[in-house]
């Protein structure tokens, strides 16, 4: 997980879009971005996402309806999403969600080519979760 490195930027405002599935955030240095709440499912920073180290990284699919339940803060450097699917287990630093605002094109581009790589559909559903899949969820 990214933490909050010194002179960063700072969220001045959060808001939670449920219709549009959008969290709207702007920043200390001016930066707003509008995230879909796809695009922080789809690269949560969770363990059960991303993996418990290099290149276990598990393609998320089916997450284009979720919304969000909750979004509670976590100390003054993050918020942890509660999403529509059960996922609640990735902490999101301010530092991660101005990479996720900010590189938005590049990893809706990233995530498209390992769809296209593995074969799934956005849309498919997530596969049953298996013997490798992580038990803190």
């Amino acid at each position: 997980m990214a933490g909050l490195q010194a002179g960063a930027p700072t969220p001045q405002s959060i808001t939670v879009h449920n219709q549009s599935k959008i969290l709207e955030i702007s920043f200390s240095d001016g930066s707003e971005f509008r995230i879909p709440f796809e695009l922080m499912r789809v690269y949560s920073p969770s363990a059960e996402v991303q993996g418990h180290g290099p290149g276990q990284a598990v393609l998320q699919t089916g997450k284009r309806q979720v919304t969000l339940n909750a979004l509670e803060p976590v100390g003054n450097y993050a918020v942890q999403p509660f999403f529509s699917d059960g996922h609640d287990t990735g902490i999101f630093s301010w530092d991660y969600l101005y990479f996720l605002g900010s590189e938005q094109e590049k990893l809706w581009a990233d995530y498209t080519a390992r769809l296209d790589a593995a074969g799934v559909q956005r849309d498919a559903p997530m596969p049953g979760k298996g013997a490798g899949s992580c038990a803190s969820h």
